[in-house]
This record gives C-alpha cells, structure tokens and sequence, in this order.
C-alpha cells in the first residue's frame, strides 16, 4: 500500500470560533445552572465570600459575579480564558470543581455574546481584564480582547457602585476577581420590553433556590462557611437531607471501589408529615419553588458539591408514592469520568456496572418510601384505650407496618352489632374483615395470613357466610377464587370444615 508522505498531507480546518463558541455554548445550562458554574471557579479558588448582582437600570442588562478568593494575575487570567484551560485527564484535586477547563466560558456564553473577567493576585494590585465578544469574532480569528486600563477602572467603578446600592452587604468582602456578562441575550432578544425585567426577577428567585441547595454543604461548614449574596440577599443553606429530624430515617449505607475511587450510596425517608408541612408552604422538606416530587430522586455530590438532584436517573420512574424517597450518591474526583459527567453538571450516565447495584437498592428504598406514604396520617389513631370508641378506624401492627381496621368499639358500628343476630353479625363481620383487607391492600401494608392465626372472624362466621352465599345461588368456584381472597387469608390453611364445603373447586 502506498503511503502518504507527511508534506502537503494536512490543510488547517481551524473552525469559526462564532459558529464552535454558539454550538459548545448550548451544552445544556440553565440560567442558575451557569451561574452555579461560575462559583464553582470561585470555590476551587478559595473564595469563601461570593456576591452576584444584576444590573436591570438599562440594556443591556448586566450581571456581576465576584469572590474573594486567590484571584489571578495576568497570564494566569489569559490561559484561565483558553477554549479549555485544562486536560480532563489531569489528576485534580480532591476539593477542585472543575473538569473540562470549559466551565466559566461555556457557561458564560450560554447567557451572554460578550464577558470580561477582571482579577488580581489576592491583596495586589492592579486588576487585568480580558473579554471574550462575539462580534469581535465573527472575523474568523481567535481574537482575545486584552482590556485597557481605563476599561479596568470602568467596570471597577461600576461594580462598586451597583454593589454599594444593594443593602445586607457580606462584612468585610473584597472582590479579588470579578465577571461580567454585558447582555442577558435570553432575555433581551425573546421577550418582549415589558416583561424582560420581570421576567429576570422570577429567575434570580430560581437562582436562589438552585444555589442554596447545590451548595449547601460549604454554606453550612464550621469555621470559613461560603457566603452568597444576590443583589440584596444572602443566601440561606438549603439541606435536603435533614438529619436532625429525628423522623427523618435512613437505610444502611453501602460502599464499593468504582474506578481509582470508591463510590457510597445511602438511602433515605422522609417521615409522613412532611407532605403536609410542605403543602403549608413550610420549607424543611422542600425548597421554595419546588414540590416533594420534584425533589424525590437520586442525589449525586462530588467534592461536596452537589452535582445533579431530583428523579432517579431512568432506574425508576417518579411517582406520588414515591416522594419520601432520596437517594445520597458520594462520588470523588478520580471517578466521575466513570459516570460520563458532561460540561454543565446537568448530566450524569449511571454505568453497566453499576445499575444493579442502584437498583437493588432503589428497590429497598422504594419499598420503605411506600411503607411510610401510605402510613401518612395513622399516628392520630394512636388513642389510650378510653377513647378507643371515638374513630371509626384503629391501628394494629404488623411485619409491613401499620395496619389500619375498622373499629368495633366505634359506637354507631357497636350499636348495629348489638341490633343484629348471630347470622347477621357473621355478614356484618365478614364484610369488615373484606373492607380492612381491602383498604391495606390498596396502602401496600396487607400481608396474607393464615385462617388460624386471624382474630377477625371466626370459622362459624366464616361457615355461616358461605353457606348462605351457596343458597343464594353463588358458585363454589367464585367463593374460592374471589370472596377468599378478599378476606387476606392463606387459602390452604381453612378450616376443614370450610374445604369439605369448597370440595371439587381447586
């Protein structure tokens, strides 16, 4: 076979940065997902103060994220602004956020066509600034804008001003770097002029919900906690694990090696009560814009930083059954290329590997988050004994929990007892054993029991019915295949008596 000589084998193919910047820009980001992009950068840098303030006076709108973290000098800053400033396959540290080295431009061009990133070394001075603007490279050229001094001392002075106009300012905060999205395209360019700003003002309510749940563990560490502020608020953490809830249950733990790291999953149950605390508008349970169900689901955090939440990834589908349920995925930095984390955190590919293992334990969880929705409300049928004749329904226990029956000492069903006699007590009893069968089926907590061991009936009742039922005319067959079972017992422990009625229909 003939080779190529490598002279005159290769043409440059260098592609339009407009065109690669707009396609790798959509890679999935929300709004509050891009910002929270962002100040991972921050974090990864030290910054354990960070405030984000809009702009919406005049268009474009602006928005402004500074920290207070290491900052960077100039030629840090220049390869900090490459199209990407790092290998994935670099080894990281445990605490970096980052992956790609795409992160801060990629999420920056998915909601803005111009941004400038001002910084200096912690405590120095001065700032430098490059801009990345997209008219800029609509002439085909990588071209990094590099800022003047004067475009510096602009966007210093105007920051400081926007930022002294908000009120409950974090003490002590000194921006050491700063960016700067001059437009809000997604706004400006698809809504009308009347309802741009509102519209950006539900979002930021959006952002704060996001944030205060994505990085809720550095918001509540001891000692050098993150500080958020957005334009007049600071941000609250937002934990969706609620440990200190004594009612707040959880399932054992388990770890396994996954890759050069390791990977833990930890199951957990909110209690009952929470669905109607969070239909009060009580946010424990839930964050502000968002349902149990929104939040029922897999949560995966990796450096503590939680990376995706809410549904379970296509293990299991959601369900109302199934809002008590959250499941806590720990992963480290050596394995979440293993998960196939994309650019904007928004995804995660749970492997072959893997998947048995989540939905072994999905299926476990699952089953207690059922146990304990359909539970929801029993506790009031927790009375002392002298006031047992005041609820139509009592509560027993059993091997699936809670069960619920009709209350005997209820005084209109007492009273209806002591008016009937021996075979019209026998129907009456049979149809309360058929409806508490019924209703603990349909809360996944009736388990079959033997005939010997029921106290709900007993076998002259249960004679005296089928008798009556067959002189009516009703079919053995039908007594055995369907009013049997109704009752929740075992078919294969009646008594002889009743078999010897039933003979022939097995």
């Amino acid at each position: 076979m003939r080779k190529h000589s490598i002279a005159g084998s290769f043409e440059d193919v260098t592609p339009n940065p407009e065109y690669l910047i707009k396609s790798i820009s959509e890679q999935g980001y929300s709004f509050e997902a891009a910002i929270a992009d962002l100040i991972d950068n921050s974090i990864s840098a030290e910054a354990d103060k960070i405030e984000i303030l809009i702009d919406t006076e005049s268009e474009p709108f602006k928005l402004y994220l500074a920290d207070n973290g290491k900052g960077m000098n100039e030629d840090q800053l220049k390869n900090c602004m490459k199209f990407p400033s790092q290998s994935p396959d670099v080894n990281r540290l445990d605490e970096d956020l980052g992956r790609f080295g795409l992160g801060m431009k990629t999420a920056s061009f998915s909601q803005t066509r111009k941004f400038t990133t001002i910084s200096r070394p912690k405590g120095e001075f001065p700032f430098s600034a490059r801009t990345w603007d997209l008219e800029i490279l609509k002439n085909n050229k990588w071209n990094l804008l590099i800022n003047s001094y004067e475009d510096v001392a602009d966007i210093l002075e105007q920051y400081r001003s926007i930022s002294h106009s908000r009120i409950n300012a974090i003490p002590d905060f000194e921006a050491n770097t700063i960016i700067v999205w001059e437009g809000l395209y997604k706004f400006e360019q698809y809504l009308e002029e009347k309802n741009r700003e509102n519209a950006l003002f539900k979002e930021i309510d959006i952002i704060s919900d996001h944030l205060s749940l994505v990085f809720h563990r550095f918001m509540e560490k001891q000692g050098k906690s993150l500080q958020i502020r957005i334009n007049n608020q600071v941000l609250k953490p937002f934990n969706p694990f609620p440990t200190k809830e004594n009612d707040f249950r959880s399932l054992e733990f388990r770890k396994r090696k996954f890759g050069d790291d390791s990977i833990k999953i930890e199951g957990f149950i909110l209690p009952s009560r929470s669905i109607k605390e969070t239909n009060q508008g009580l946010s424990i349970w839930a964050t502000k814009n968002r349902s149990l169900m929104d939040m029922e689901g897999i949560y995966i955090y990796r450096a503590n930083r939680l990376i995706l939440f809410g549904g379970w990834n296509g293990l299991i589908k959601k369900a109302p059954r199934l809002q008590l349920a959250r499941l806590q995925v720990e992963i480290g930095n050596s394995a979440d290329h293993l998960l196939h984390l994309n650019v904007a955190k928004s995804q995660v590919i749970i492997p072959h590997e893997l998947k048995n293992a989540f939905q072994g334990y999905i299926n476990d969880l699952k089953q207690e988050a059922e146990k304990e929705f359909y539970n929801r409300g029993i506790r009031q049928f927790n009375e002392p004994k002298n006031t047992s004749h005041v609820h139509l329904f009592e509560r027993r226990t059993s091997s699936k929990g809670p069960v619920l029956e009709i209350n005997k000492e209820f005084e209109l069903i007492k009273s209806l007892f002591s008016e009937l006699d021996n075979r019209q007590s026998a129907k009456l009893n049979m149809l309360i054993s058929m409806v508490n069968t019924r209703i603990n089926k349909i809360r996944s907590t009736h388990e079959n029991q033997d005939f010997t061991i029921s106290k709900s009936l007993s076998e002259e009742e249960l004679l005296i019915n089928i008798q009556d039922l067959i002189m009516r005319g009703v079919n053995p067959e039908v007594i055995y295949k369907f009013l049997i079972p109704e009752l929740g017992f075992n078919v294969d422990s009646l008594p002889q008596a009743v078999i010897e009625i039933l003979k022939g229909v097995k």
